[in-house]
């Protein structure tokens, strides 16, 4: 991972948030009351906008200072948490299988796991 890179997917992540949150907030909110999914739709968003605003930071901080090693691992941490979280909490609003709940706290560990490893990246600085 790159700090380029790093800062694309930040952009990517950051666009797709707008895109999914707008589009839940108006076109699908009455669906997702409906199904009594509205706050784990919201908690999906919000979720994703931290993390875009984490790997941002990160992307800046590692472009400014290259030296630094250590910044992809909670790149990589934050975006697969990112994905996996997020992601399995859309995918239960949308199909109503409740089963993917479990796998949310996977992608947690794994965004936990991203700050970890930036603490332990920080001791370089």
């Amino acid at each position: 991972m790159t700090p380029r890179l790093v800062l694309q997917l930040a952009a990517l992540l950051g666009g797709l948030g707008v895109g999914i949150g707008a589009f839940g907030a108006h076109g699908l909110r009455p669906l997702l009351e409906a199904a009594g999914r509205f706050d784990t739709f919201e908690t999906a968003v919000r979720y994703q906008f931290y993390h875009t605003l984490a790997l941002l930071a990160l992307g800046v901080l590692w472009a400014a200072r290259p030296e630094l090693r250590g910044l992809g691992l909670p790149a990589w941490l934050w975006l697969s948490g990112t994905v996996v979280f997020s992601g399995s909490l859309y995918a239960l609003c949308f199909t109503g299988i409740t089963k993917l709940g479990a796998v949310a706290p996977v992608g947690g560990l794994l965004l936990i796991a991203g700050w970890v490893a930036l603490l332990l990246a920080a001791r370089q600085v």
